[in-house]
């Protein structure tokens, strides 16, 4: 039997258990509680602080201010614009049906471009921002900022579009920008750096050439926001860094008229100065308006420029690969004079044609031009006479000449990614890529700038430019350098490289030291590119006759005036061969299929009695270089003579224009 004191004894026992278990519960509990408390006040303070700011502050990366490209004097030709735009942050946003409905009504987009904008969203990575519209109006960009409580996720924001306020005339030159690519941010590390959503990067020609220096680098700005993450408050502004402004050397006035002249045409015009390589214009025709393709280009615009027949997309004037015709001939008369193939004096009669091995090679005047010297061909462009000159000089050794004089390389190297080579054929080269022998008659056709031979309008402007200037090797540039040689200092060390090669020529050392010599010479960068210097004076004064002399093929186009007097050489470039039927109708450019018609081209340099600049023109299917070709020539040496004198005060004062 249990007494009672017994069973009273247990209970106590049970209930100071459960007690101290419940006790120790509470302890344990309470010290968690404490544990936890401490972290998130003291351990995690800076977490959630974060957390807490990320709340209440946003901080906007801004896209980088682009420099501007200028050109020789100094205007604006790629600048930069303020606008208004609205990006969707999708990792802000509640509703985006909901959101995106809203921004429809507000901004009355139209059913075409909602669709768009949805289109859009659903190509992309769903944490990248979506940029709604790249160019809103004031009242637009008012009125999303009026509602923008309402609009969870929407950012208004001002950025900087390029601008490019000639339009069409510097196209090819410029290029244009469009909004980075994958391809864009991981090919290039400053693009990535400073990417943010709708950043524009350059896709071709000097803006994507200069990239690394124009971009800039991203501004900063930091808001307080209220519950509805509208700006409240500015905390503070980091102030990006605009990129680098770039001078050209590029005059805007040579450049316009070159797109006045090639109006309606296909084709290009290129302008050099012969000392210095400046470029003073580089045309292309046709162009088209950059400005179209800043936010986004249409598909109407887009099919207008891609269907174009003449082709605006390329830039002919390095990309472009033409037969260079008669105005190849200065060259293979040079050629032929520094191997002493010929002297000046060689005669040959033109009947109209020649015959070799059962085919005939014809002469652009079907009667002929009778008995011609050296000077008198290439005055009149008499094909007879270059058909003889070629069949002695061979392939090869015009090859070695014309490469010499920067024909069948490309004249920029990299800056412009499309630019060509060319082709400058050779015995071996056929052998190597056709796996044929050469044959005679191809070197004959060679000889007038036909067949295989295929130069780029630039390349025969650097041509001409090392011939005007005496036979020196040049090096063009499209960009402005500081502390870059003048014209006159340029001369100087043409004049020491020209000096220094009598002097190795009449002294008896081996061709060994003659060449380290050379390598030692500090201004070897100007390498005399001929052997005798009478041989290039005497194709540039036929040149002169060809254009200032009676019968010469460019006499229409010549200056009484000496002050703009010039020199040059017409050609005239098959693109289809002539049938005997053709021949005998004598069918007229204007009576022939566009597709049929001969190319026109035209090089010549001046002024003459003190040569500064050499041009080249082309035009596709323009049919003779001296009635086509030739006029433009005119017009263009009016123009940079009379604008030579101010170009040259800047260069004396040095004046470098930011």
């Amino acid at each position: 039997m249990i007494s009672g004191s017994d069973t009273s004894f247990k209970k106590l026992n049970t209930i100071n258990r459960r007690m101290f278990i419940f006790s120790a519960a509470k302890v344990v509990v309470f010290t968690g509680i404490v544990a936890r408390l401490f972290s998130l006040q003291i351990n995690e303070n800076k977490k959630y602080l974060t957390l807490s700011d990320k709340n209440r502050l946003r901080e906007w990366k801004l896209p980088p201010e682009r420099g501007e490209i200028k050109d020789f004097f100094g205007n604006t030709i790629a600048g930069n614009l303020k606008v208004y735009q609205l990006h969707v942050v999708p990792e802000q946003v509640e509703d985006f049906k909901y959101l995106m409905v809203r921004l429809k009504d507000i901004l009355e987009l139209s059913d075409k471009q909602f669709a768009r904008i949805i289109k859009k969203k659903r190509s992309q990575k769903p944490w990248e921002t979506l940029v709604v519209s790249e160019n809103l109006s004031w009242d637009q960009f008012s009125k999303v900022n009026f509602y923008l409580h309402e609009l969870v996720g929407a950012k208004p924001v001002l950025s900087v579009a390029r601008s490019y306020p000639h339009n069409e005339n510097f196209t090819h030159v410029l290029g244009y920008v469009a909004q980075a690519s994958e391809s864009d941010l991981a090919n290039n590390e400053i693009i990535k750096k400073n990417h943010v959503p709708g950043l524009r990067v350059g896709k071709i020609g000097l803006e994507k050439a200069f990239e690394n220096d124009l971009i800039g680098s991203n501004g900063i700005q930091r808001y307080e926001v209220n519950a509805y993450g509208k700006r409240i408050n500015q905390i503070d502004f980091l102030e990006g860094k605009k990129g680098k402004n770039i001078r050209l050397t590029i005059d805007t006035e040579v450049q316009k008229l070159s797109n006045e002249l090639l109006a309606d045409k296909s084709g290009s015009i290129s302008v050099m100065d012969i000392y210095t390589g400046d470029i003073l214009a580089m045309h292309s025709s046709p162009s088209f308006n950059p400005n179209l393709f800043l936010y986004g280009i249409s598909q109407k615009d887009w099919q207008d420029i891609r269907g174009n027949p003449l082709k605006p997309l390329i830039n002919k004037t390095v990309a472009g690969l033409y037969s260079p015709g008669s105005t190849i001939k200065p060259i293979v008369a040079l050629s032929a004079l520094e191997n002493d193939i010929i002297s000046p004096k060689l005669t040959v009669r033109c009947t109209g044609k020649m015959e070799m091995y059962g085919q005939a090679y014809h002469c652009w005047k079907k009667k002929g031009h009778g008995y011609m010297n050296l000077r008198n061909a290439l005055k009149q462009s008499c094909d007879t006479y270059f058909y003889e000159i070629a069949r002695k000089l061979g392939v090869d050794r015009l090859n070695k000449t014309a490469l010499k004089f920067g024909l069948g390389e490309k004249v920029f190297g990299e800056t412009f990614i499309d630019e060509k080579k060319g082709l400058v054929p050779s015995t071996k080269w056929k052998k190597d890529n056709l796996g044929l022998g050469w044959v005679l008659g191809e070197t004959l056709i060679t000889g007038i700038g036909q067949g295989y031979i295929q130069t780029t309008p630039l390349q025969l402007c650097l041509m001409t430019a090392q011939l005007a200037n005496g036979g020196y090797k040049i090096y063009p540039r499209i960009r402005v350098q500081e502390n870059q040689d003048t014209a006159e200092v340029i001369k100087n060390k043409m004049k020491l490289m020209a000096d220094k090669k009598i002097e190795d020529e009449n002294t008896t050392i081996s061709p060994i030291i003659k060449a380290q010599n050379f390598l030692n010479n500090q201004e070897n960068e100007h390498e005399v590119l001929y052997r005798n210097p009478e041989n290039v004076k005497f194709v540039l004064e036929a040149m002169w006759g060809s254009t200032n002399e009676v019968m010469g093929t460019s006499y229409g186009s010549r200056f009484d005036d000496k002050k703009y007097q010039f020199a040059g050489k017409t050609g005239t470039a098959q693109v289809k061969k002539i049938t005997e039927r053709q021949r005998e109708l004598e069918l007229k450019a204007k009576d022939m299929p566009y597709e049929d018609r001969d190319h026109a081209l035209y090089v010549a340099f001046g002024p003459y009695k003190n040569p500064r600049y050499a041009l080249s023109i082309i035009v596709e299917h323009g049919g003779s270089g001296s009635t086509t070709a030739a006029p433009m020539a005119k017009k263009l040496f009016k123009l940079i003579i009379d604008r030579h004198e101010e170009r040259e005060k800047i260069i004396k004062n040095n004046s470098i224009i930011s």
